[in-house]
């Protein structure tokens, strides 16, 4: 099973033979490349073109991350499966507003069906979650309803703040707290754990676009315009609550990341490389776990997933099957 290679150190990543050399200051290490699906950069690390034809000959992703852990940018080798037909019946379901507000609908019925599982989790765990949970239902009601794409991003943003005023419920034995949703920058710690957790969907689920024949740059939920992807948000929106939210309440329940693992600069709170390692091992964790799929009738894996995802977009696309999201059963 190929994984994906965290850098967190500073140092130098290039090519030898046929693998993947990280040299540090310390050490060096040597990677199969067959065994490395994308690569996680944070770290301040040099690479040559000779290692970007590597990684392109060997379809292998690069996500680039600052500093202090926000997303950069993405080195997207050349597409080896691309499909024209694939890409025409993206463009067909884009530019047919019925076609687009149906599917933009069913990313979000899938985002709302999932967050509300992941608050029946906890409010079985004693948390009181009963007024956010109606909120949502009665938001969620008129999903169905919504005549342009635009209501329906009101909408959904008007169940995200239901959602996120939840955190603070199910955070209540810590002493983090969500005053409010900022993303650019993040003005309190949970904010930067959010943003944090966000982006590693989002990368993730653009490493598995690029495995099928979907283009990642034709999204339906999110607009299709000058911005490089939007597909992998449509998609991240079913997986952020039953992800990078689960991992989030997990690790500060559990008290793993503290208050001591953010920085404050000047009222902009960002996430340090020992929070930023406990994260991704948590996250990696999720993804490597397997559960029993009720329509294949066997067990898979979240990473695993992700790409099953996208096949039922792709027969959607192509009127195979309509695309039905996957909806947690915990």
């Amino acid at each position: 099973m190929q994984k994906t290679l965290y850098l967190f150190a500073n140092g130098r990543l290039y090519r030898k033979d046929n693998t993947i050399c990280v040299e540090g200051e310390k050490e060096r290490k040597y990677f199969p490349v067959e065994s490395i699906r994308d690569i996680y950069v944070f770290g301040e690390v040099d690479l040559n073109k000779k290692f970007i034809e590597f990684a392109e000959d060997k379809e292998i992703i690069l996500h680039f991350f600052g500093y202090y852990g926000n997303y950069v940018g993405t080195f997207y080798p050349r597409e080896h499966y691309n499909s024209g037909y694939i890409i025409l019946r993206q463009a067909e379901h884009y530019l047919d507003s019925t076609k687009r507000l149906d599917l933009a609908k069913r990313f979000v019925q899938g985002a709302v069906a999932n967050i509300v599982q992941v608050l029946k989790y906890y409010q079985n765990r004693g948390k009181d979650l009963e007024s956010y949970l109606y909120a949502i239902s009665l938001l969620e009601e008129s999903v169905s309803s919504v005549s342009s794409v635009e209501e329906l991003m009101a909408l959904e943003g008007n169940i995200r703040r239901y959602y996120y005023e939840s955190f603070n419920t199910i955070l209540d034995d810590t002493p983090f707290i969500l005053k409010n949703r900022s993303k650019r920058p993040p003005t309190d710690p949970l904010n930067a754990l959010i943003s944090f957790g966000n982006s590693l969907v989002y990368t993730k689920i653009l490493t598995e676009i690029y495995k099928t024949h979907l283009d990642p740059r034709i999204g339906y939920f999110h607009t299709t315009n000058f911005r490089r992807f939007t597909l992998n948000l449509d998609v991240a929106e079913i997986f952020k609550p039953i992800y990078a939210d689960r991992v989030l309440f997990t690790l500060l329940n559990k008290n793993v990341i503290k208050e001591d693992d953010f920085e404050n600069q000047g009222g902009v709170f960002l996430l340090k490389e020992r929070g930023r390692r406990l994260y991704v091992q948590e996250f990696e964790d999720k993804l490597r776990t397997t559960f029993y799929h009720r329509r294949l009738k066997r067990n898979v894996s979240y990473q695993t997933l992700i790409r099953l995802e996208l096949y039922k977009i792709e027969k959607h696309l192509i009127g195979e099957e309509l695309y039905e999201p996957f909806v947690s059963r915990w």
